[in-house]
């Protein structure tokens, strides 16, 4: 279930793997295994995020209000056990987003400096 009054957001950087997470949920529900595929598609490889530490994520932000546990699709077929699934909260999403234009300002800067080129 979502949150209804899910506090407001502090102001504050995001450790890097609960912001590929809250990436990786952005578009969709996914379970622990998806997660970790999506995170790995996203970063091309360069992020990896461990079981042990995924749940210990997932734990703490469904208690700071940032996800919450979902029913699986309709179209899911579990091949045995019951994959729990994820979905991102507004909270989640407003937290994510933030951290992606906190980024965004980095690479900004990087650029001006001629760290980074343009891109093309």
């Amino acid at each position: 279930m979502t949150p209804r009054n899910a506090p407001a957001l502090p102001p504050r950087a995001v450790p890097h793997h609960w912001f590929q997470i809250l990436l990786a949920l952005a578009d969709r529900s996914r379970h622990g295994l998806g997660i970790l595929e999506e995170v790995s598609r996203q970063t091309e490889g360069d992020a990896q995020v461990w079981p042990g530490m995924l749940y210990v994520a997932l734990k703490k932000m469904s208690d700071e209000g940032l996800i919450f546990e979902a029913e699986p699709p309709a179209t899911f077929s579990a091949g045995g056990g019951r994959p729990r699934f994820y979905r991102i909260t507004a909270l989640g999403r407003q937290l994510c987003a933030t951290e992606a234009e906190r980024l965004a300002r980095l690479v900004d800067a990087a650029r001006a400096k001629r760290v980074l080129k343009e891109p093309a």
